[in-house]
């Protein structure tokens, strides 16, 4: 498992190219890949937006059934989601973008969990597999 710090925009770059590569080397088709670079860059600027920074870990998964994923990890230390339910409705902001973050990436994986707490962080794990 890699892990990439996510401290700058330059990051987030680096998070996108990264996941792009081990999806393509890992046999996600073309459509997979784009869905989640899209999901990764939007989760990865949401760790660095809201959450002052934090880290991405990539991970090579497998199924029971054989089937390949890519399995990809966002922490950060900020100040927590108050109201995830909330956070997770399309058009719902804390800043001056659309509202689809959070709800967006959720749409472009196959597996998606949000955990927050006030004061102590968020931590998004999400699941793309191959078909």
């Amino acid at each position: 498992m890699d892990e990439l710090p996510i401290q700058s925009g330059d990051d987030v770059v680096r998070v996108r190219q990264f996941v792009r590569n081990a999806a393509a080397d890992n046999g996600l088709s073309l459509v997979d890949q784009t869905k989640l670079v899209t999901a990764a860059s939007e989760l990865a600027r949401n760790t660095l937006v809201h959450g002052h920074g934090g880290a991405a870990r990539v991970e090579v998964v497998k199924s029971a059934n054989g089937r390949v994923g890519i399995k990809l990890y966002f922490t950060d230390e900020g100040p927590g989601i108050p109201d995830t339910g909330l956070a997770l409705t399309d058009g719902w902001t804390t800043g001056t973008g659309l509202g689809l973050g959070l709800s967006g990436a959720r749409r472009l994986v196959d597996e998606f969990e949000l955990t927050s707490k006030p004061g102590a962080g968020t931590s998004v794990v999400v699941v793309k597999w191959s078909r």
